[in-house]
């Protein structure tokens, strides 16, 4: 195995499900320290910042350090040419070529500062993400003139992302005895018009800038019912919608609610914004040039959103394949770990 592979397998190795990333932080900070030493290693929970500024145009690096849970898939095994294991591609194999460029002596002596950010609670509520707290304490992450997250990309520069929100849809009826259901109001049935429509329902496909993302209104859960012999008064779903930039928070939920309109309640759980496209940022121009990659839109949801709220330009580069993430059968192609590494390096010095 190449030393990136060697690093991507020692991560899978240590289990960093949502809400245990202690280990796997602990084991970053661990091999970066005598690099950095403790001036250079922040460690904020179980959240890292690694690296200083000193003056140069400062390039920020994201990784988050957490996994979705096990499915049967923990620890790395490598066959013909793939890594797999939980984490592999989403996002441990960014966080692997996130620590070979801050080991490297290149990088370090380029033209930028250039700094890690490991952080945990990604893959949970975006409320509780980690990175939010890594950016209130570290505020001058702030100056970053580009930020890059690793997450999957197939070796894709994917700018933006969608936003999310998360709402419970809820259908009302009137409980009766299962014998008798005239005398009562099945919710569940009441909501089967509604969702035989959210089945047959198409993305709406939105162009910005050349770039094509999708607007989608998914059921993802389904709750309803009491007992076999009673008619359910409460029926309620989760309806995920992924929303591109062209909407903001406000809007997005306003379309949600037209979707939704069918429903006795709405209620939003979760929401997160959409991620801003860059706008005439030289880095950026130097950044695809160094990478020969394709641009492309982000369809989910990346912590892109988070940063460019605050006014950093962030986009999403990574090793990780798409399709593999939150996958049972997770895997990575080894060879893309050495051409991230590379084009990311090529950028950096």
């Amino acid at each position: 195995m190449s030393a990136l592979s060697d690093t991507l397998a020692s991560l899978v190795d240590v289990p960093s499900v949502t809400g245990n990333e202690g280990r796997l932080c602990t084991v970053v900070a661990e091999r970066l320290l005598p690099i950095f030493t403790m001036q250079g290693v922040q460690r904020l929970g179980n959240s890292l910042v690694v690296g200083q500024q000193t003056g140069r145009p400062l390039v920020s690096l994201f990784g988050h350090l957490d996994t979705v849970p096990e499915q049967q898939n923990a620890g790395s095994r490598i066959e013909e040419g793939r890594m797999y294991g939980l984490g592999t591609s989403d996002m441990k194999a960014g966080l692997a070529v996130m620590i070979h460029l801050l080991e490297d002596d290149a990088v370090r002596a380029g033209d930028y500062d250039v700094v890690g950010v490991f952080y945990d609670k990604e893959e949970g509520p975006a409320d509780e993400n980690g990175l939010e707290e890594v950016l209130d304490r570290a505020p001058w992450l702030g100056d970053s003139v580009l930020a890059v997250v690793l997450e999957p990309t197939d070796l894709a520069l994917e700018l933006g992302c969608n936003g999310v929100i998360n709402a419970e849809v809820v259908f009302r009826g009137h409980a009766a005895h299962s014998a008798r259901p005239w005398l009562g109001e099945n919710a569940v049935t009441k909501a089967g018009e509604w969702l035989a429509g959210m089945h047959e329902r198409d993305p709406e496909l939105v162009r910005i800038g050349g770039l094509e993302y999708r607007e989608v209104f998914s059921v993802t859960t389904a709750s309803g019912g009491i007992a076999n012999n009673v008619i359910p008064s409460v029926f309620t779903v989760n309806v995920n919608h992924r929303f591109p930039p062209i909407y903001d928070l406000e809007t997005a939920e306003v379309r949600l609610r037209e979707v939704a309109a069918a429903a006795d309640e709405i209620v939003i759980r979760d929401r997160a914004p959409a991620g801003k496209i860059p706008e005439t940022n030289p880095h950026l121009d130097r950044l695809e040039q160094s990478l020969r990659a394709r641009r492309a839109a982000k369809q989910a949801w990346t912590d892109v959103a988070r940063l460019t709220e605050r006014g950093i330009p962030a986009v999403n580069y990574g090793p990780g394949e798409v399709a593999q993430a939150h996958q049972a059968t997770e895997s990575v192609a080894l060879a893309n770990l050495d051409a991230a590494y590379e084009a990311l390096r090529r950028f950096l010095t």
